[in-house]
């Protein structure tokens, strides 16, 4: 039976690429797509807002097309014209929110089809982008989005946890199967700074192995390792605390995000003294009753302080939250190199 539901996700995936595929449509703007191929956990946000902001500083007029998950709204529509949210969180979802909270002067658009979406961006931003042909799409999570042509394949891959346990869903967390990371243009080994392994190896051999076995299946892609390094945190009432104002204090934290580990080792980072950590699944939304649950273990913990992701932050706008949580900010650190490939096709 587990064989037989894997077969049939392969199947319909199959189906579903090849009539893309042979469909596809192209803008005649330049396309950049971000994706992997796995269910989450790769740090994808941070990297799009990052790709989005440093080709707005290189004189691009970047445009996120977005297909906005969990979102309720019907697109094509927009999350941001570049000046803060126009939707909430339940109509835009937590992911697209944030990046129109963190991007200004960044158009964000919410579609399903995002060839359509980048057809209704292009007729609703005469106005402010007068030169029309100057936009550069990114293509938010869109590896597996095949209907729409793009410059630039970007395939992220997490180092602590490339591919799950290699299966497809909904067996294992694999997308599609790992031979199509041939597809990618560039491929970014996401956290690379915290790899590690039970037998001890070096961070590097394991960079090193990961590599050797990307190569297996593309020869040709730039490879770049890349960092999320904690930046400040956040307070409810929105003041920025240094990463530094949390050594040595006793914390409680949660989320729901594809990969919990990856949050709790980069909260153990800064020095914290984490008490206790609560996980929920990704992009669970919150109610008030889970709010009360963690208040109340985070007190039998003995935590002076609760910390979540920014992602979840998104998801308890509206709640009565307690003055002492917070969310921590999250910084996407590549070389300069991996900008410059990118920035090649526009």
């Amino acid at each position: 039976m587990r064989i037989l539901l894997e077969f049939l996700y392969y199947l319909g995936y199959s189906i579903k690429k090849r009539y893309a595929l042979r469909n596809q449509k192209s803008l005649s703007q330049k396309v950049i797509c971000l994706g992997n191929i796995t269910l989450g956990g790769t740090g994808k946000t941070p990297a799009a807002i990052a790709l989005a902001e440093e080709a707005k500083k290189r004189g691009f007029k970047p445009c996120i097309l977005t297909r906005g998950y969990k979102g309720r709204a019907k697109g094509p529509c927009f999350v941001s014209r570049g000046e803060g949210p126009l939707l909430d969180e339940y109509q835009a979802g937590d992911e697209a929110l944030l990046m129109a909270e963190k991007l200004k002067g960044i158009p964000i658009v919410k579609g399903k089809d995002r060839y359509e979406a980048g057809l209704f961006a292009i007729q609703n931003l005469k106005s402010q982008i007068p030169d029309i042909k100057s936009i550069l799409f990114i293509l938010d999570d869109g590896f597996q989005h095949w209907g729409l042509a793009r410059d630039r394949d970007i395939l992220l891959i997490d180092s602590i946890n490339p591919f799950g346990n290699r299966r497809l869903l909904p067996l294992g967390s694999l997308r599609e199967p790992i031979g199509a990371i041939n597809r990618a243009d560039i491929i970014v080994i996401t956290k690379a700074d915290k790899t590690r392994n039970q037998s001890g190896s070096s961070q590097q051999s394991i960079i090193n192995s990961l590599i050797g076995e990307i190569r297996q299946y593309n020869t040709k892609a730039q490879i770049f390792s890349a960092e999320h390094r904690p930046l400040a945190f956040i307070t409810t009432k929105g003041e920025t605390l240094p990463s530094k104002w949390a050594e040595g204090k006793n914390f409680f934290g949660f989320c729901g995000i594809g990969n919990p580990i990856s949050f709790n080792e980069t909260l153990l980072s800064v020095n914290i003294e984490l008490t206790g950590f609560k996980t929920f699944r990704d992009h669970y939304r919150y109610n008030q009753n889970d709010v009360q649950l963690i208040t109340r273990d985070a007190e039998k913990c003995g935590a002076d302080w609760i910390v979540t992701t920014e992602k979840d932050i998104m998801r308890l706008k509206g709640l009565s939250l307690p003055d002492n949580l917070v969310s921590l900010t999250i910084e996407f650190s590549v070389d300069d190199k991996f900008y410059e490939e990118v920035f090649k096709c526009s």
